[in-house]
């Protein structure tokens, strides 16, 4: 008997790429020093939710133009989104159209799994964006290491009741689109693959993991901006985590050399406490700020999928390897506070005895 295979009528592939390029961004300034296309923009809600609870402050959207990129049988749309956060974060995203067999997406995964070509425009894009928007990044600088992931977003389908068809009937191929992987095919993979399950009616169906996502539903607008900045997300606590790990290391270093007071006052351990207070302050205004950023408590569809990309993306986990290394960083500020005081008081108790013997020797030398 011949496999379910539906035809996708209308559909769409979001190919992101993430990216951080400073300490923050002033959007405003960005907005007016930008010639392309912009929006400001807000969680464009499809279902009844609160309107207070959104982007604080709404990212900047920049429309660039690309070449269009083949990739296998398809091709990238040659309009380029580039989403701006205050907190120092850019999200590329390119759009590759969908229609045909269904299955054909566990090929076109696979493609656009770490996609050097893709890759590289990506960042040929923020190198220009940044050179047009540097007075307005704080400290700009383009990471070395990204985030990627796609999200396929079928909104038609040419038969009916394909939604729930597939996920009877096809659970295994719906793994291998979501892990990029068309030999997967253990049954513990397939059931951990579609583990992340979000819906909010009859008719629409998100599946989250790890690599990419699949969105079943005709208009998931907000349903993309979470997912979107979720890997953001993700790209600032591993940026900040990687910033931690190379500062905790260097000072540690510093400190087991530092031997007396006599080297810890020749040392630059003044500038070190210096560098390890702006970097605790630049630590926790990133790290707030990528958790202020967006508020969702009030729309239950869009706080169950944050919690369930939260989940696939192991935030939980990163954060608390930062609150760790950041409470580490701390302890080691105070230490090195606490060796240059004491060295510091040494050397006026020093002082002070030299002075004492001076004044004590001078009168026997003037006699003499």
């Amino acid at each position: 008997m011949k496999a379910f295979d539906p035809s996708v009528k209308d559909g769409v592939a979001y190919v992101l790429f993430a990216y951080d390029v400073g300490l923050g961004i002033g959007l405003d300034a960005a907005e007016k020093s930008v010639t392309a296309m912009t929006e400001r923009a807000p969680i464009k809600h499809q279902r009844r939710a609160p309107k207070y609870f959104e982007f604080q402050p709404y990212p900047l959207r920049v429309t660039q133009s690309a070449p269009p990129h083949p990739i296998g049988d398809w091709r990238t749309l040659p309009n380029v989104e580039t989403v701006l956060y205050d907190f120092g974060a850019v999200c590329v995203t390119y759009q590759v159209p969908l229609s045909g067999p269904f299955s054909s997406l566990s090929k076109l995964s696979e493609l656009l799994y770490d996609n050097e070509t893709l890759l590289a425009d990506s960042r040929r894009l923020v190198e220009e964006l940044l050179k047009g928007i540097s007075p307005a990044v704080s400290k700009p600088q383009i990471s070395s290491f990204y985030e990627d992931y796609v999200i396929f977003q079928v909104r038609e389908f040419s038969e009916d009741g394909a939604r729930a068809r597939l996920l009877a009937e096809r659970s295994p191929l719906l793994a291998q689109i979501l892990r990029a992987d068309v030999d997967l095919s253990s049954e513990q993979e397939v059931q951990d693959a579609l583990s992340c399950q979000v819906t909010y009616g009859s008719e629409d169906l998100t599946l989250v993991d790890w690599v990419s996502a699949i969105v079943l539903d005709k208009g998931a607008e907000d349903t993309r901006a979470v997912l979107e900045f979720a890997t953001v997300q993700l790209l600032e606590l591993r940026h900040l985590d990687q910033l931690l790990d190379a500062t905790l290391e260097r000072y540690y270093q510093s400190l087991s050399k530092r031997r007396g007071w006599w080297a810890s006052l020749l040392s630059k351990a003044g500038d070190d406490l210096r560098e390890v207070g702006e970097l605790q302050v630049e630590s926790a205004v990133l790290f707030e700020g990528i958790y202020n950023a967006i508020k969702l408590l009030g729309d239950q569809y869009l706080a169950r999928l944050y919690q369930q990309t939260a989940r696939r993306h192991h935030l939980a986990s990163w954060d608390s390897s930062i609150q760790r290394k950041l409470r580490t960083l701390e302890s080691m500020y105070d230490k090195m506070e606490h060796s240059v005081s004491t060295a510091r008081l040494e050397f006026i108790e020093w002082l002070v005895v030299f002075l004492i013997a001076f004044e004590i020797i001078v009168p026997y030398i003037r006699g003499h």
